[in-house]
């Protein structure tokens, strides 16, 4: 009996993966910088609440983690 191979992983939901991963790299990176002091602004200069910009991103790589881990099980 011969098993069917496994297909090969689609190239462009690979790359695409790839890209989300890295958007997650800048969201932590940027957690770090506003733990480390750091101010925004918008472009009128009017500055952005920095422990709502936190929470905002801690929620967002919760969710990027999430999706990350369904995605790769998925791709087998």
């Amino acid at each position: 009996m011969s098993q069917t191979p496994d297909p090969a992983p689609d190239p462009e939901a690979t790359a695409a993966l790839e890209r989300f991963k890295a958007q997650r790299v800048t969201a932590i990176y940027r957690l770090d910088l506003i733990a480390k002091g750091a101010t925004i602004s918008y472009e009128d200069g009017t500055p952005i609440d920095m422990a709502s910009e936190k929470t905002r991103l801690e929620a967002l790589v919760a969710d990027m983690d999430r999706r990350i881990a369904r995605l790769e099980r998925s791709a087998g």
